[in-house]
């Protein structure tokens, strides 16, 4: 949610602030502005795409080589002009951008009323900003001071980065449970809420961890403190990414290069992991920890949308290859429910972001009560990958869709490639059937590139369906994860209502939507269950549904009775999800583009919820 940028140095900040702000508009949408000083302060705000901002502040004065960003996605006030951050402090001298939410904002609110406050948005933000520069009146303090000392008083999520017009030639940021990073260059600094703006200036990173407090200095100096006030030696990091990942490389659309990526990005899951010639797969996060893992007596996933439905396909993978019984829990359930977690639990948190405020706090709750916690995240250095005692990056690069594509397929191999390693290390796979896994997962990327070549008949089918308003997704076994997340990508980004459903629970309810109107896509993949499948479909048939089956290349029965059929290349049964999710998010894709509506950035969403 929301995304936050910040320069300090020689430059003009104005055009790293909105360059910025473009790559950082993923996270957030409704409104957008920038706060600039030089001597004096300039604030512009817009509501709407940052491009309103730039157009509204084109005459502007935007000289300043010191200045704050942010583009946001509301939670507390409608997106308006005046809701949009910056906001400012009731003196005028402090300026401050905020993600997250302040959950006491309420009763700090009508504290600061009491003594003389006035507040013209209906944002949590100005709250903070105001109570800020209470504290720093009060008790005669610098921006810093003031900073540490106000976030003792807060309830909630923060990243923040404040400037005061008294005191021009530093920045002060902060974070709790949103990610800030900051990016050193050759005396200035980039902060941001991920490395998308950064990477272009610097690759030394350093990782705000939850509640320090960051100065930085024009003259290249810098300080990290605890709330506490006690002194933090950070770690810079190299910044592991590069400028082409987050270009949209002649692509209409950021969603449809990651899915055209996706062959690069299931091996680059794999690269040094798998090797198939000799007869290994090696995941080196589990080193330390193989022994607990293989004797865990039970595995709890853990995640939210998309990574949730990686998860139970991870509940197949496990439970068929490494004999495990596997919980899938939603993270926003299980933190606020009172779970029974022991020591003998290993406890697999997926997040592309890594920064999932609901799956992290849930871990936090699975770390209180002895559990191995183990991640499965894309971003290197993120909140969660920090907090587990074990994990692996799933390589996928910067993500910048809002409906995963390319990170949800890289999380099911790195799932995959799991459950062989632990099979294999628990004696429940025979020697023939795992080196004919790992041979064919070999094969995958290449088949997943096969898939692609389907794509003008893809968006043939979805010219014909598009005018739908509701859908259905069906599969079985393995592929009942993927018609959640196929009818998931369908809400997303087209804003048709769509349901998934295991097949056999279309006769308890959904068979009564069913009609001429309604599209029903069937995941047909599954050779154990063809006869079952088939029969599902004869009774949507019945019923007069629009039936789109995808099927495995040279199926015949299907094709006879389906009205449209989509082929993908015959595998082994748990490695369907990779290949048939393809097809539907091309499908979703497709509609989606025909109905007008803005892939990347679709409505009231965020590509990462950082915020309860």
């Amino acid at each position: 949610m929301c995304g936050i940028v910040a320069y300090i140095g020689q430059r003009d900040a104005y055009p790293i602030l909105i360059k910025g702000l473009q790559r950082l508009e993923y996270r957030g949408y409704d409104s957008a502005g920038i706060a600039l000083l030089n001597g004096s302060l300039n604030i512009y705000k817009k509501k709407g795409k940052v491009q309103e901002l730039v157009d509204f502040a084109e005459n502007q004065n935007l000289t300043g080589f010191t200045g704050i960003g942010h583009t946001r996605w509301a939670t507390h006030g409608k997106p308006d002009d005046v809701n949009a951050h910056p906001h400012v402090s009731g003196n005028g001298r402090l300026t401050l951008v905020h993600n997250g939410i302040i959950e006491n904002y309420t009763s700090l609110k009508k504290a600061l009323e009491k003594v003389g406050h006035v507040f013209h948005t209906e944002t949590d933000t100005e709250v903070l900003v105001h109570l800020i520069e209470e504290v720093q009146k009060r008790d005669n303090l610098t921006i810093e001071e003031a900073v540490r000392e106000a976030l003792t008083n807060v309830v909630g999520a923060y990243a923040i980065v404040v400037i005061d017009r008294e005191d021009q030639d530093k920045l002060v940021a902060a974070r709790k449970g949103s990610p800030l990073v900051i990016g050193i260059g050759e005396d200035e600094f980039f902060l941001a809420s991920d490395g998308t703006p950064i990477v272009e200036y610097t690759k030394k990173v350093i990782y705000l961890d939850d509640e320090q407090v960051a100065v930085v200095h024009r003259n290249g100096e810098y300080e990290i403190r605890t709330i506490e006030n006690e002194v933090h030696t950070p770690f810079v990091q190299e910044l592991n990414m590069e400028i082409d990942r987050i270009e949209k490389g002649g692509y209409d659309y950021f969603m449809l290069k990651e899915i055209h990526e996706q062959p690069v990005t299931i091996n680059d899951a794999m690269r040094g992991r798998l090797n198939s010639e000799a007869g290994w797969v090696k995941l080196g996060g589990m080193d330390n920890y193989v022994d607990h893992i293989k004797k865990a007596e039970r595995f709890i996933i853990l995640g939210c949308g998309t990574s949730w439905h990686a998860g139970l396909i991870a509940e197949y993978l496990f439970e068929d290859l490494a004999r495990i019984p596997v919980e899938v829990e939603y993270a926003s359930e299980f933190r606020y429910r009172n779970p029974v977690i022991t020591d003998r639990d290993v406890v697999i948190a997926i997040s592309q972001s890594g920064e999932t405020a609901d799956t992290y706090a849930a871990l936090e709750l699975a770390k209180k009560n002895g559990a191995l916690l183990y991640g499965i995240v894309n971003v290197v250095g993120s909140s969660i990958a920090r907090l587990t005692h074990a994990g692996s990056y799933i390589h996928a690069g910067p993500e910048i869709g809002v409906a995963s594509t390319k990170a949800f397929t890289a999380q099911v191999t790195l799932l995959t490639l799991m459950a062989l390693q632990i099979g294999r290390e628990r004696g429940t796979i025979s020697d023939e059937y795992f080196t004919k896994l790992l041979k064919e997962l070999d094969t995958i990327p290449g088949k997943v590139a096969r898939m692609l070549e389907s794509n003008d008949k893809i968006k043939y089918i979805a010219s014909e369906i598009k005018d739908a308003s509701n859908a259905l997704y069906l599969g079985r076994g393995y592929n009942f994860p993927v018609a959640l997340e196929g009818a998931l990508k369908l809400k997303e980004i087209s804003y048709i209502h769509a349901e998934g459903y295991p097949a056999a629970e279309m006769k308890h309810g959904p068979i009564a939507l069913i009609d001429e109107n309604m599209p029903v896509i069937v995941i047909a993949t599954n050779k154990s269950l063809n006869e079952k499948i088939v029969s599902n479909i004869q009774e949507v048939k019945a019923r007069k549904g629009i039936v789109l089956a995808i099927v495995t290349e040279g199926d015949r029965e299907i094709k006879e009775v389906a009205d449209y059929t989509i082929e993908i290349p015959d595998t082994e049964e748990p490695f369907t999800p990779l290949l048939s999710v393809i097809p539907l998010q091309l499908l979703s894709y497709h509609i989606a583009v025909m109905r007008g509506c803005n892939v990347d950035q679709p409505r009231n969403l965020a590509k990462s919820v950082t915020v309860e």
